[in-house]
Parts: structure tokens; sequence; C-alpha cells
């Protein structure tokens, strides 16, 4: 069983996975409205990617006997000044998302609680590969500049990302990720 201070903690990044998922929902809403449809289902990804983050610690919680406590979700932006500002505020929520598992890893660290720092080393590797994303799209970004043409070719290129994490949680995480493997 984890402390009621990890708990606690653990709560507090189901709120923060499900504010991501509902951040990248409305920037996905925004690129839509844009006719920048390959951004809207990177982003789309996006959030059922978070939304497996969130389901991940839930079920955690609740497998070490602690209560699931949601939380509010905070309403995200509606609109964003270009799509150079959307991956810049993806990688500033991303680089705190990062420092927020950091600090759960360091809470569990503290606590001993060797459970816990094994069930968040795979958020830590996920974080390096998240804010790794970001900064490759950054980069496109900033060397496509104003140029429109550049900015449809990235477009069809995000078009092409897929989801690969389950979307159905409904059995749980682990029959999810089971039979997101064996599909064919």
């Amino acid at each position: 069983m984890i402390s009621d201070k990890m708990a606690e903690a653990l709560n507090e990044q189901v709120n923060r996975e499900m504010y991501s998922a509902y951040l990248y929902m409305a920037m996905s809403a925004h690129c839509s409205q844009l006719g920048l449809k390959g951004f809207a289902n990177w982003f789309m990804v996006q959030y059922h990617e978070e939304m497996l983050h969130a389901m991940k610690i839930y079920e955690y919680i609740q497998r070490q006997g602690a209560a699931v406590a949601l939380a509010p979700i905070e309403a995200p932006p509606a609109s964003f000044a270009s799509p150079m500002d959307m991956f810049a505020q993806t990688l500033t929520h991303e680089q705190f998302i990062t420092r927020s598992i950091n600090d759960l890893m360091e809470l569990a660290i503290a606590e001993k609680d060797h459970a816990s720092q094994i069930f968040l080393e795979w958020y830590v590797t996920e974080q390096v590969e998240e804010e790794e994303n970001d900064n490759d799209i950054l980069a496109q970004l900033r060397l496509i500049g104003d140029n429109p043409q550049g900015l449809m070719i990235l477009d069809r290129e995000l078009a092409a990302r897929m989801t690969t994490v389950p979307t159905d949680f409904s059995k749980g995480i682990e029959s999810a990720m089971a039979a997101a493997t064996s599909a064919p």
C-alpha cells in the first residue's frame, strides 16, 4: 500500500494528465478550424496518449489500495496564435509534466516506496520522448518560418501519425495494452 502522501500526489498527477489530454484536444479543435487537419490529427493522437498516462496512474492508485480522488479539470485555452505557439506551449507544458513526474519520483525515493519508483520509471522515460518530439516539431516550424508551402508539407507529415496506444480502458489498462499489442 502507498502512503497517503503518495496517493495524494498521484491523484494530482491524474489531474495533470487529464488536463494535458484536454489541452491537446483544444489544440486539435483549433487546428481543425484553421484547416490544418494534420496538426489536428497529431494533437488528437497526443490526447489519446495523455488519457493512457492518466489511466495508468488511476489504476495504479487503486491497485495499491488507495482511493482515487478526482478533482475538477481546468479549462484549457480555446485559441492559439499559430502552430509555433501551440508547439511552444506544448513543450512548456511537457516540461512542467516532466518536473511533476520527477517530483513524484523524489517522493517515492524519500518514502522508500520501491513499487512506485518502478511504476514511475516508465513515465520518466516517456517524458524524454515527449519533449524530444516537441523539440523536433518546433525545429521544423522554425525552419519553415512564414512559408505556407512548408507548413502544408509538415501538416501532411503530421497527418500520418497514428494512435498506437489503447483507447478503450473499460477492461483495465493491462487488458487494453495486451489487446493493442496483439491487434493485427
